[in-house]
């Protein structure tokens, strides 16, 4: 058994001096040993800011940090050869890369071009507010400094359906391109939100898709990836990524791990998407996300028994992503939701030592952020992410009977030794509570991994005990024996 776990290997702050490519192909081991299965790598493909840019302004797919545009050769995260040999380090470790993947826009075209559009209202896109007219869009993507390596075709405003700027008469609106109209199938928020910035790709164009499908299969070939993080989803239509996943998956010859990025908290929204989309693509449970934000931010007056409420990962667990936070969460960015640091580690818990979801460990909780000064979580979490690896195995009972102080247990099994452990936490005052493991623990003594609590727990016959725990912390058991074997 497998207990897969992410590393999102980036955040939003890191230094742009081209290195990061370099320092994950260095750290290729040590991300093994921390017992990470997979890695969620930024976007590699030049943005509108070069050397700058995060990733998710894109301005040419098949540019990996390899021609002089946009004022630099590499990317931020650096060149494409040090892109190619940092995957090969990590999948030689035995740890899968997956590729984030930005179908949504491009942005910083070379060439303006004259185009009839129609405006739209900003909070109601299914409100036109003009007649059409003529616009001058920044729309024709030529790539200069590539010219016409690996692909030589030219995207114009017919790849697009629309902007959010009139050059012509310096406008910031949204335009819609002649007739065309917004798809249809995407998030009803703002009317439609098929438009989300840039030059918006129109799936409805044959040759958007026929060259988005094209560059998919020239980056399979080259990276020899393991699956994709896909960006924005909901603002693109539903059902667009199951011919290109299939693509992908018929000539990797095998299946692939592919996750999409549904930003919603309505749970109903991303069970449609899942539903159109064939089930073949994982989602971030985002509403789990906003759960631990609330708790976290409660005072202790969150209802602890209810955090998986209305989440993801309760209603269609084998297709739930879950996390903590992400660089769309830091403080600062256009999503910030970042979980209060009291609580991290119980948010942690409740990931990464359940069943249910696959994982992901944000690179600014394991690493910190130093741009903003924010610590790691620290030894806590290189803890739970051990004890995933090596002892959250067998089967999961939940004591979930209190509005403050909940708990559960993974009873282990007989193929991996000394597993199974116990979790309670409490976002109040301290507590304790009786749960039972399994009786082939019967008679052993259980100690707080995380040293919060000083107990030694030792388990009656049945495998029952009773597991306190400090105010407004979490304490994680597992027998004495193994602190020696994995955490002296």
């Amino acid at each position: 058994m497998n207990n897969k776990v992410i590393l999102q290997g980036f955040e939003w702050d890191l230094p742009a001096d081209s290195q990061h490519w370099n320092k994950l192909k260095e750290m290729s081991k040590e991300i093994k040993e921390y017992g990470f299965t997979a890695i969620w790598l930024p976007p590699a493909y030049k943005g509108t800011a070069g050397s700058e840019d995060v990733g998710y302004g894109v301005y040419d797919y098949y540019d990996l940090g390899e021609f002089d545009q946009k004022g630099s050769v590499p990317t931020k995260y650096g060149t494409k050869d040090e892109y190619l040999e940092a995957i090969k380090a990590l999948q030689e470790q035995g740890v899968e890369v997956y590729a984030d993947i930005v179908f949504n826009h491009l942005i910083g075209a070379d060439e303006k071009e004259v185009v009839p559009a129609v405006k739209y209202n900003t909070e109601n896109r299914n409100e036109p507010i003009s007649d059409e007219e003529e616009i001058e869009a920044w729309t024709k993507f030529t790539f200069p400094g590539r010219q016409g390596t690996y692909n030589d075709y030219v995207w114009t405003w017919h790849n697009f359906s629309g902007v959010d700027y009139d050059d012509r008469n310096k406008d910031h609106g949204i335009f819609n391109f002649a007739d065309k109209g917004w798809e249809n199938q995407v998030d009803d928020e703002m009317g439609n939100y098929d438009y989300l910035m840039g030059c918006d790709l129109d799936m409805e164009n044959p040759e958007t898709v026929e060259q988005l499908n094209k560059w998919g299969q020239w980056y399979q070939e080259l990276t020899g990836v393991d699956g994709y993080r896909l960006d924005a989803v909901k603002h693109i239509e539903f059902n667009y990524y199951a011919d290109w996943i299939l693509n992908r998956r018929e000539e990797k010859g095998k299946p692939l791990f592919v996750v999409g990025e549904y930003w919603s908290g309505d749970l109903p929204k991303l069970e449609e998407y899942l539903d159109s989309s064939g089930n073949l693509i994982y989602l971030f449970d985002v509403p789990l996300h906003y759960n631990l934000y609330e708790a976290s931010h409660s005072n202790g007056e969150y209802d602890m028994s209810q955090i998986f409420a209305g989440t993801l990962t309760a209603a269609r667990e084998d297709y739930a992503v879950t996390f903590v936070d992400n660089h769309d969460t830091q403080v600062g960015q256009s999503l910030q939701s970042w979980i209060d640091g009291w609580f991290k580690v119980h948010a942690y818990s409740l990931i990464l030592l359940r069943k249910a979801g696959v994982p992901v460990v944000f690179w600014g909780d394991l690493f910190g952020i130093p741009a903003q000064e924010i610590a790691p979580v620290g030894d806590a979490l290189v803890h739970m992410l051990k004890l995933r690896e090596k002892l959250a195995f067998g089967n999961q009972v939940d004591y979930f009977d209190d509005p403050n102080c909940i708990g559960w247990v993974l009873t282990g099994d007989y193929e991996h030794e000394l597993s199974g452990l116990a979790v309670v936490m409490t976002n109040a005052q301290g507590a304790e509570k009786e749960m039972t493991i399994s009786a082939i623990h019967g008679g052993e003594t259980f100690v707080d991994i995380l040293r919060n609590n000083e107990a030694k727990v030792v388990l009656d016959d049945t495998g029952k005990g009773v597991f306190p725990v400090n105010d407004g912390q979490v304490s994680i058991y597992v027998n004495e024996k193994l602190v020696e074997k994995y955490f002296s």
